[in-house]
């Protein structure tokens, strides 16, 4: 598990169209990582860079600025991603046998509770944390989408998630993303703090 994750670049102010993404002017692209190394090697790396590539769009760098997680001092948290959160399942049908490697799940789906609750647990077990989280519910579930990344397509949708726990455990999982594949920009937990 690669603890880092990202978020798609938005630009608050470029002009809406109807089945396209809105690029122009100023805006702003997140990173996180639950790793304080990691984040002040990503600071520093980009710190040092006038612009970036983004898929052949060249982004000018204005400023980076690092912001902390909330304290989930409660041991509550309400998380709601940006970008769709994508799961394996078993790939098992309701007999037990196995159907398919490639088992997909969406947040509707009966075993993404379950799978949701494991990731969690390996994310923190990865991190050395033996605190706890878990997943309360989801009180939010967006359009499904599917992106191509590497061989084939990954289905997910962006959810909002409510998670208990130890504040620790939740700051870490807010700087990391929910489900898999945050290192490929899935899951990543957006907060109107963050684009300063």
């Amino acid at each position: 598990m690669a603890p880092f994750g990202f978020g798609a670049p938005l630009f608050p102010g470029a002009p809406r169209a109807r089945g396209k993404y809105a690029a122009g002017g100023r805006g702003f692209v997140e990173f996180g990582s639950p790793v304080p190394e990691i984040v002040e090697a990503w600071a520093a790396g980009l710190r040092r860079r006038e612009l970036i590539d983004w898929g052949g769009v060249a982004f000018r760098i204005a400023r980076v600025v690092p912001v902390d997680p909330p304290d989930f001092s409660e041991g509550v948290a309400r998380m709601r991603t940006s970008t769709p959160v994508v799961m394996k399942g078993s790939g098992r049908d309701e007999g037990g046998e196995r159907t398919t490697r490639q088992a997909w799940l969406l947040p509707t789906d009966v075993e993404f509770p379950a799978y949701f609750d494991q990731n969690l647990r390996r994310k923190l077990e990865t991190l050395g944390l033996e605190a706890k989280v878990v997943l309360e519910g989801l009180t939010w579930v967006g359009a499904k989408r599917s992106f191509s990344v590497g061989k084939g397509l990954k289905p997910g949708a962006p959810v909002e998630a409510e998670l208990r726990g130890d504040p620790e455990a939740l700051q870490a999982i807010w700087s990391w993303g929910l489900g898999q594949a945050n290192s490929a920009g899935f899951g990543w937990v957006s907060a109107d703090s963050r684009a300063g």
